[in-house]
């Protein structure tokens, strides 16, 4: 390809409207453009991304007895009503009718189109487990489209769905499509993507994961405990709260509180923390209206996920009306008007001399002892486990809260759908039975800006070999130079014919031009020819990450550029080789090589040094490495990674590697 018929425009000025990196740099770049609200147009260095990462889909699908299907984008909105989500999903799912009045619907999930199709096929027990998936446009209409692909309205999308006769194979099935979005991920260039447990929403089942890329540009918030490894969307994660009961209960007092209408203003006016006040958070049910008190203490926030599945209904931020009996900013469980839903969280449960609202407008309460001033209370979980909080599975206040984009998910859905759906089949001693299912997704686009939103520089993507648009960018400096044309010519020839990828830029404009417009195509080998280069018989060979600048001969020019394809990644081949200045690291193996010398590793050594090896000499954080350890099911603690680092430095000096790893105190680690 030639990069002067290459459609599409590259300019250097950001895009206004673009608040995260990847949603400019692709648009900089001639990625993508906006034709509506959340819903692009890809250009042909964005398709020829996202059709590498289908296939990478596709093959890990296939590998676990996935069998490609295709069903309709526009369903029928009675294959809904089979379900009950037509009824029970909102706005987001886009109805319509056709010419006829039937009801229609824009695909935005598709487990009621897999049950359709599968139905009658499923009759007989010999013909499970089976696996059916699909990789499809789909529509969403969310309300706050943002960050370019990150969140928009249509999509493509990998969706797969598993049909079992039992609970116990689905399970196993689960466990095997884990792995296989694990290694997605990590040829795709993610391997620092983390599973989380999440919360299942509108798709229901038992049990659901989310694959979360830990990054500032992210929507979700993910809790990960720094002792023992837990880690889980804060949407799913329990909120423990410890709490110490007062030696002594004062009574129930009204005070005055004049203009006291928040949490941070009734602290500073009666010398309190948040944590001995409690707070309400009111909300009305979608379904009706009606109103939902929810009381938790003061230094907690609501998790309206939790509400939603308690109440089975979905909620808003209530407005408060005069007519409401509600006094806004005072609202308390003493004498609270009735006709309410009111509700109490678990971090209230043992708390005493608590300052609540007083139910009047000024006045708030304090010595409230719930058992004592309200009679039985019952408590469930409705807060969000804070940042700093108490870990549910280890009981550790170790608890970190980062952001993330959750770039798949897999569901445990039981028999959600085909019960509802009439879907049976006959067991081998002729009863007939309900089939259990599982759903697994990637969004494809949002996976393409996430490889570009932490694989990226000032200048724009560092797209990894195996996702990249082309392999090699071949810049011919001065192409109104007769013989340096001649040599770019006959090198792009010669490197087409051995099968490798590559953009060619033979237009006359400056060095700097074409060098901007290279970055931004982040097309991991660049291969420069000039005048100057020619006349010396050689070429400039250099990596799009900086790792590699060097000469080789023109006359070897095609053997040079395999070589330096060969020491990126090479995950097609099953190699999975990662370089980093000379240094081999072989992920198949568990081995590092260096000067010919190769060295074997232990699961965590090679976790670390492939961990600080993609960073590509940048400082990895103590904690982040932990992390890519816990992926691993290496639960650690620094003094455990203390001593793997130092274990694994004491190795690489065995072959010469004397300070390969370096340690930036209180920061982390890098590779030199």
């Amino acid at each position: 390809m030639k990069l002067d018929k290459l459609v599409g425009e590259r300019f250097r000025e950001r895009p206004a409207g673009c608040v995260i990196e990847s949603h400019a740099l692709m648009v900089r770049g001639g990625y993508m453009k906006g034709i509506a609200n959340g819903i692009f147009s890809q250009y042909p260095p964005l398709r020829r991304v996202t059709r590498k990462l289908e296939q990478i889909i596709r093959e890990e699908m296939d590998a676990i007895e996935g069998q490609e299907v295709s069903m309709p984008v526009v369903l029928p909105g009675a294959l809904w009503e089979e379900s009950g989500r037509y009824v029970s999903v909102g706005s987001e799912l886009l109805r319509f009718q056709d010419r006829t009045g039937t009801p229609m619907v824009l695909g935005m999930t598709h487990e009621e189109a897999a049950v359709q199709l599968v139905r009658e096929y499923g009759r007989t027990a010999a013909r499970y487990p089976f696996m059916i998936y699909q990789i499809q446009t789909k529509f969403r209409d969310e309300a706050r489209p943002r960050g370019g692909l990150i969140r928009v309205r249509e999509f493509t999308m990998k969706d797969a769905y598993s049909f079992h006769t039992s609970q116990q194979d689905l399970e196993r099935y689960y466990a095997r499509c884990h792995r296989a979005y694990e290694r997605i991920f990590a040829r795709a260039g993610l391997p620092e993507v983390v599973s989380v447990a999440s919360d299942s929403g509108m798709m229901g089942g038992s049990l659901s994961h989310e694959f979360m890329l830990l990054t500032p540009a992210g929507e979700d918030s993910v809790a990960v405990c720094g002792a023992c490894g837990y880690r889980a969307n804060v949407e799913a994660a329990a909120c423990v709260a410890h709490n110490e009961p007062p030696a002594v209960l004062q009574p129930l007092q009204t005070v005055e509180t004049p203009d006291a209408h928040t949490i941070e203003a009734l602290c500073a006016f009666l010398h309190v923390i948040p944590a001995q006040c409690c707070k309400a958070v009111v909300y009305q049910k979608e379904t009706d209206g009606s109103y939902v008190v929810l009381f938790l203490r003061g230094d907690l926030e609501a998790n309206q996920t939790k509400l939603t599945n308690y109440l089975g209904c979905d909620v808003r931020p209530a407005a408060i009306t005069p007519e409401s009996g509600l006094c806004a900013g005072f609202i308390g469980p003493v004498g609270l008007c009735g006709g309410m839903t009111v509700l109490y969280d678990t971090s209230l449960q043992g708390t005493g001399n608590l300052v609540c609202g007083a139910n009047r407008q000024g006045f708030h309460s304090t010595g409230l002892q719930l058992e004592r001033d309200c009679g039985t209370v019952e408590y469930h979980d409705f807060a969000k486990l804070p940042d700093g909080g108490v870990c549910p599975v280890c009981g550790r206040p170790a608890i970190r809260v980062s952001r993330g984009v959750e770039v798949g998910n897999i569901f445990q859905l039981g028999a959600k759908y085909t019960q509802a759906m009439g879907m049976r089949y006959v067991d081998a001693d002729g009863t007939e039975k309900t089939p259990v299912m599982g759903c697994y997704g990637i969004g494809v686009g949002r996976l393409a800006a996430c490889v570009c939103e932490v694989r990226h520089d000032d200048h724009g993507p560092v797209w990894p070999l195996a996702i990249a648009p082309w392999q090699v960018h071949l810049c011919c400096l001065r192409a109104d130079d007769a013989g340096t044309k001649a040599a770019a010519d006959a090198l792009y020839a010669s490197l087409q014919k051995n099968g490798v990828e590559v953009l060619y830029d033979d237009r006359t404009v400056s060095a700097g031009v074409m060098f901007a417009d290279a970055d931004l195509l982040g097309i991991p080998v660049r291969v420069i020819v000039s005048p100057r280069n020619c006349a010396e018989g050689c070429f400039e060979l250099a990596a799009r990450d900086k790792t590699v600048k060097e000469k080789a001969p023109l006359a070897k020019a095609v053997q040079a550029v395999q070589a330096l394809l060969r020491r990126a990644y090479d995950f097609s081949a099953g190699a999975q080789l990662m370089e980093h200045r000379g240094v081999i690291l072989n992920l198949a193996d568990a081995s590092v090589t260096c000067n010919g010398t190769k060295l074997e590793l232990t699961k965590n050594e090679y976790r670390i040094l492939q961990v600080l090896m993609q960073a590509g000499g940048a400082v990895v954080p103590r904690e982040t490495l932990m992390q890519r350890l816990w992926e691993s099911d290496s639960f650690v603690d620094e003094n455990t990674l203390t001593v793997n680092v130092a274990r694994l430095r004491k190795k690489l000096e065995g072959i010469g590697l004397t300070d390969y790893i370096a340690t930036k105190k209180g920061l982390g680690y890098s590779v030199r």
